[in-house]
């Protein structure tokens, strides 16, 4: 019976890719569903031998620790480098989008807490 081996839902499609070739390298046998048009299936790629998980599963885990040390590495080097994302080089780079984030959280606030206000008075 087929086990879910790793979902693709948000992932992009440069770490997508690695893994399918990282599974086709180490000579797994699967296979990938997709969300469908509507997103209510699951996007994922999908182990045919269940008797192959555990190895599969140390493979996949091992990539994703050196992946997210690699990410890591990257977030320091911007750092040190002195190019790293900032709230305010988003907010020089993209001002009218950050407004409306401001504004969207602003309204989301007082639809939240309009009620206990109200209740107050």
């Amino acid at each position: 019976m087929a086990k879910l081996l790793f979902r693709l839902g948000n992932v992009p499609d440069a770490e997508a890719e690695e893994v399918r070739a990282l599974l086709e390298a180490r000579g797994f046998d699967t296979y990938e569903t997709r969300a469908g048009f509507w997103g209510l299936g699951v996007a994922a790629i999908w182990l045919h031998d269940e008797t192959q998980y555990e190895a599969a599963r140390e493979v996949l885990d091992e990539y994703q620790r050196d992946l997210a040390e690699r990410m890591r590495q990257e977030r320091d080097n911007l750092v040190e480098r002195g190019e790293a994302p900032t709230l305010w080089t988003r907010l020089r780079h993209a001002p009218v989008r950050m407004l409306l984030v401001a504004v969207a959280v602003a309204v989301i606030l007082a639809l939240t807490l309009l009620p206990f206000v109200w209740l107050i008075d």
